[in-house]
C-alpha cells in the first residue's frame, strides 16, 4: 500500500476517533428546595462507564478514571439551567466533541464557593472547608444529581437534562473518649486575614494516668498529615475474631487489610497504656482551608499566617489544657508525605520550637528536584523538550517504574476540577502555598496549567520562601546551630511520586555541612514505595500504621542529650 495513502487512512481514523460531529450538551439546574439563594461554584459533569461507585467517586489519576468536565458558575439561581457543552474543559478528554457515542452513567456536582473579603483587599470566590477536609465529592452542602444512565448518539442536538436535587449532609463532630480529646479555637490571625471567623482544631491523644497524675507535665509530638476527621489508629478494643477478611487492597496486594488495621490500632492502645511506654501528648492538627485539606503549616500569601496561628495560638492552648511542658526541648514533629514536608518545614521555620523532626517521604524539599524536573532550569513542567521531540514527564509510578500517569495528566485533571488553583488537589495546593498573590487575588501560576510553560519569576519566589534545601544552604550559619542533630528523613527509593529525588539532594548537603556538622539521619528503603517511613523490616502497609510508636526511642535519646539544666525529666515518667 503506498505510504501516502496509508497516512491518509490513518488521519481519517484519527479524525473519526476524536470528533463525533454534533456534540452532546447538558443542562444542569437545582431546585429551590435545595437553595432559594443563587449559588457560586464549580459545576462538574462526570461520565462513567459503570454505576458503582457513583461517577463522582471514579475521577482520579488511574487509567480507569471517569470523564469530568468543569465550568464556573456565578449567581446560579434555583431553577436556572447552566449549560455544559463544548466550551467546558474536560479530563482526560478535553472537549465533549471527543466523547464517543455509547452508553454512560452521568452525574453532576456543584462544588459551592463562598465570597471572601481578605485583609489584603482582594475579594475571591473559594470553597470553604465544611468539616470534610476540602473534598468536593463529600463537602457538606455540595449539590449533586442522582446517577442516571444515558445514551449518546451521533448527531445529538437535544440537551441532556440533569437536576441536582441531592445534597451532602453535615459531618458530625467527633466525640471525646478517655484517651482522645478534641479542641477547636478561633484563630485571631487567620480571622483577620480572611475577613471571617476561621478555626483551628486538633485531636489530642493523652497519656494513660493523665487524671491520676495532675502534677505531671508532658512532652508533645505533632503528627502532621492530611485532614484527620478523628485520631485514627488507636482502639481500646481488639478486632472481632470472626471479622470479615475478604476485603482486598489493590495498592498493597493484601487481603483482609481492614482486620490488619484494626489489630494494629489495638496493639497501639496496648503499648500506649503499658507500664514502660513514655507518657506524652500526640497531636493531630485540623487546619483545612479554602484551598486544601491542610495549610502546610506555614505562613503563605494566599492562605494566610497558618504557621504562626498554629505555633502561637493553637499549640499554647493545647499545652495549657493538657499540661504540656511547653518548651522546645520537649516538642517533636513527624509525618509522612505532606506531613513529612510539614514536619521538616516546622523544624526549619521554627527551629527553636522543636527538638527533632522525622520527615517520611516528604513532598519535594528541594525544587531542584520538583518530583522529576528542576523547577529553575526547565522551561516546561510537562515535557522534556529537545529540538525535534517532546517527551512527557512521568507523574506517578509503581515500584517497578511502570508509569501510572504523567505530570500533564494530573494537572489537566486539576484544571477540570477548578480554575485559579481551586481543585483542592496536590499541584494546586503547592501553588497556593508557595506562590505570591496575583493581581486577581488568586495564586500566581507557577506554570500555565494547560501548556506547562513555567514562569521563572514565580519559581524564584518559591526558591527564596519555601525551598527547604535552599533555605538551609542559604542560612546555615544561623540555622545550623539550631537544627543540628534534629533532622531525620526517610524515603523509599521507588517512591510513587519521585519524592526520593529531592531527598538525595538534601542528603548531599547535610553530609557536607560544616560549622556545625548536621549530625542528621537520612535513610532509604530499597524498592519501597510511598510512603516508607524508616522501618526496613516490615512492608509499607504495616509501617504506615506505626508512625506514633516508631520514633519514640529517638525522641527520648534526643531529650537525654539536649535537655536544659533543671528540665522536668521525671513527672511524666511514671
Amino acid at each position: 500500500m503506498p505510504y501516502r495513502f496509508t497516512c491518509l487512512l490513518g488521519l481519517l481514523a484519527l479524525t473519526l476517533s476524536t470528533s463525533w460531529g454534533q456534540s452532546p450538551a447538558f443542562t444542569v439546574s437545582f431546585p429551590a428546595s435545595q437553595s432559594q439563594a443563587p449559588l457560586d461554584g464549580r459545576l462538574l459533569l462526570i461520565l462513567a462507564k459503570t454505576a458503582t461507585p457513583e461517577p463522582r467517586q471514579q475521577v482520579g489519576d488511574a487509567v480507569e478514571t471517569a470523564q469530568v468536565f468543569g465550568v464556573d458558575v456565578t449567581k446560579l439561581k434555583p431553577g436556572q439551567s447552566a449549560r455544559v457543552d463544548t466550551k467546558a474543559y474536560g479530563y482526560p478528554i478535553k472537549s465533549l466533541t471527543g466523547i464517543a457515542p455509547g452508553d454512560y452513567y452521568v452525574q453532576a456536582v456543584l462544588h459551592r464557593y463562598e465570597t471572601f473579603h481578605r485583609k489584603d483587599g482582594h475579594t475571591v470566590l473559594l470553597p470553604m472547608d465544611r468539616g470534610e477536609g476540602q473534598n468536593w465529592r463529600t463537602a457538606p452542602g455540595n449539590l449533586f444529581s442522582k446517577p442516571q444512565r444515558i445514551t449518546i448518539r451521533r448527531g445529538t442536538t437535544q440537551p441532556i437534562v440533569l437536576v441536582m436535587d441531592q445534597v451532602n449532609p453535615p459531618i458530625p463532630e467527633p466525640k471525646d473518649t478517655q484517651f482522645i480529646k478534641h479542641i477547636r479555637i478561633q484563630s485571631k490571625r487567620l480571622t483577620e486575614f480572611w475577613g471571617r471567623p476561621i478555626y483551628l482544631g486538633a485531636h489530642v491523644l493523652i497519656p494513660a494516668g493523665f487524671d491520676e497524675h495532675p502534677e505531671a507535665r508532658y512532652p508533645l509530638a505533632i503528627f502532621h498529615g492530611h485532614f484527620p476527621e478523628n485520631f485514627d489508629g488507636f482502639s481500646e478494643t481488639p478486632p472481632p475474631a470472626n471479622m470479615d477478611t475478604t476485603d482486598y487492597v489493590e495498592r498493597f496486594k493484601v487481603h483482609g487489610y481492614k482486620k490488619i488495621v484494626a489489630k494494629e490500632a489495638y496493639d497501639f492502645y496496648k503499648k500506649w497504656t503499658s507500664k514502660d511506654f513514655p507518657r506524652m501528648l500526640i497531636v493531630e492538627i485540623q487546619h483545612a482551608n479554602p484551598y486544601y485539606d491542610d495549610s502546610y503549616a506555614v505562613n503563605s500569601e494566599n492562605l494566610g499566617p497558618y504557621g504562626d496561628a498554629i505555633m502561637y495560638e493553637l499549640l499554647p492552648e493545647i499545652e495549657r489544657r493538657f499540661r504540656g511542658i511547653g518548651q522546645g526541648w520537649a516538642r517533636f514533629t513527624y509525618g509522612g508525605s505532606t506531613g513529612g514536608w510539614e514536619a521538616l518545614a516546622a523544624q526549619v521555620f521554627y527551629p527553636d520550637a522543636f527538638n527533632g523532626c522525622f520527615a517520611a517521604c516528604p513532598d519535594p524539599i528541594s525544587f531542584d528536584a520538583y518530583t522529576v524536573f528542576n523547577l529553575y532550569n526547565a522551561k516546561n513542567a510537562y515535557y522534556e523538550e529537545g529540538p525535534f521531540r517532546r517527551t512527557p514527564r512521568p507523574g506517578q509510578r509503581n515500584y517497578l517504574g511502570q508509569v501510572k500517569c504523567t505530570v500533564a495528566e494530573s494537572n489537566h485533571r486539576e484544571l477540570a476540577l477548578g480554575t485559579h488553583s481551586r481543585s483542592g488537589d496536590q499541584f494546586d495546593i503547592w501553588e497556593a502555598v508557595y506562590s505570591p498573590v496575583g493581581s486577581d487575588g488568586y495564586p500566581k501560576r507557577i506554570w500555565d496549567k494547560e501548556t506547562g510553560d513555567i514562569d521563572p519569576a514565580v519559581a524564584a519566589y518559591w526558591r527564596e520562601h519555601f525551598d527547604l534545601l535552599h533555605i538551609l544552604r542559604r542560612d546555615w550559619q544561623t540555622l545550623g546551630p539550631k537544627v543540628a542533630g534534629k533532622i531525620h528523613i526517610y524515603c523509599g527509593d521507588m517512591d510513587n511520586y519521585y519524592l526520593n529525588n529531592a531527598v538525595y539532594l538534601m542528603e548531599d548537603f547535610l553530609k557536607k555541612a560544616k560549622n556545625p556538622v548536621a549530625n542528621s539521619e537520612v535513610a532509604y528503603g530499597d524498592r519501597f514505595e510511598h510512603c516508607w517511613n524508616g522501618d526496613p523490616n516490615v512492608p509499607n502497609y504495616i509501617s504506615r500504621l506505626r508512625y506514633n510508636t516508631m520514633y519514640v526511642d529517638k525522641m527520648l535519646k534526643r531529650i537525654e542529650v539536649s535537655h536544659p539544666a533543671g528540665a522536668d525529666l521525671t513527672s511524666w515518667r511514671y
